[in-house]
């Protein structure tokens, strides 16, 4: 008989600092963001070193705005268009870092999460030795809104199915991910945001996408992308479940449940997680654990710390 060995997965960090420049997607503000290492248990923090080094934690407690993007303030103090770095850190298995940056939104690159896994890649993790807890989902749990929805149902693994539909040229699209080894640097990370041509003024008329240009999202007239080709053949889907990611990742810890969306959007992901926890009935935190040969993220970590 052959026995398999489940091994416990202990909490990760980065081992160098990383940083990169750029602009707001909805701000058009010039940033620069460093990410630095941090201890078991710290959680993933935002510091605004041009506010005396104020820190606001990236959790549901901190949860501010999420018509377009995803934002958080404390006491004020607003970091905004959060979801493709924190989708990062959950797709690469980084559970504690400082993240510093000198404005108010992350800057944008090139519009999807690849930039981000390729700067922890070249950071290297370093693994630490508190053991991952997880957010086992044991009951099934849905948000309505109309036909929208997004549900949690009790899985083995982490898993997001996810359905769209767009006006032409996008149309109804749907992905299924498995949330395991490199996974989502490969299938998820490099799909950027998009947006429509004919939609562009309206919202800069309300102070949004001041940062957008044919560089940092993929640009939609009837004919189709202004700035093809595209990654994937269906990138959209593929960049909502970006989006989700770095929405759910607002737990605070990975989930272990099968996620299934129909045109949602940032306001339902982030109820799902009010939901969540809101109601402790709905799941329980477990020591996570990884069969041999499987990673739990894209990066290998380096030696556990001394």
């Amino acid at each position: 008989m052959q026995i398999s060995f489940l091994a416990l997965v202990f909490e990760q960090t980065i081992r160098n600092p990383a940083e990169c420049r750029g602009v707001g997607l909805h701000s058009g503000a010039p940033v620069a963001l460093r990410i630095l290492p941090a201890a078991a248990g710290t959680g993933i923090v935002f510091r605004r070193v041009d506010l005396e080094g104020f820190t606001v934690e990236a959790n549901i407690h901190n949860l501010a705005k999420v018509s377009y993007a995803t934002s958080l303030m404390k006491k004020g103090v607003l970091i905004s268009t959060t979801e493709h770095l924190l989708s990062a850190f959950i797709g690469c298995g980084v559970d504690n870092a400082v993240v510093e940056l000198d404005n108010l939104e992350l800057p944008i690159l090139d519009g999807s999460a690849r930039p981000f896994v390729e700067m922890l890649s070249r950071a290297g993790l370093k693994q630490q030795r508190r053991r991952r807890t997880a957010l086992r989902v044991t009951r099934d749990i849905e948000v309505r809104d109309g036909d929208k929805f997004i549900a949690i149902y009790p899985a083995d693994s982490y898993s997001v199915e996810y359905t769209i539909n767009f006006p032409r040229p996008i149309g109804r699209s749907s992905f299924n991910l498995e949330l395991s080894g490199d996974s989502y640097a490969r299938e998820i990370a490099p799909a950027r945001t998009f947006g429509f041509r004919k939609d562009e003024q309206a919202m800069r008329n309300m102070g949004l996408v001041r940062g957008a240009s044919l560089e940092n999202c993929i640009v939609l007239s009837a004919s189709g992308p202004e700035n093809g080709p595209l990654r994937f053949a269906d990138e959209f889907v593929r960049h909502k479940i970006l989006d989700l990611i770095g929405d759910l990742a607002l737990l605070g810890r990975r989930i272990i449940g099968r996620v299934v969306a129909d045109r949602a959007g940032h306001a339902m992901h982030t109820a799902l997680v009010q939901r969540l926890v809101r109601d402790h009935s709905l799941w329980e935190e477990i020591a996570e654990e990884e069969a041999p040969g499987q990673g739990s993220g894209a990066l290998q970590p380096a030696a556990a710390m001394p």
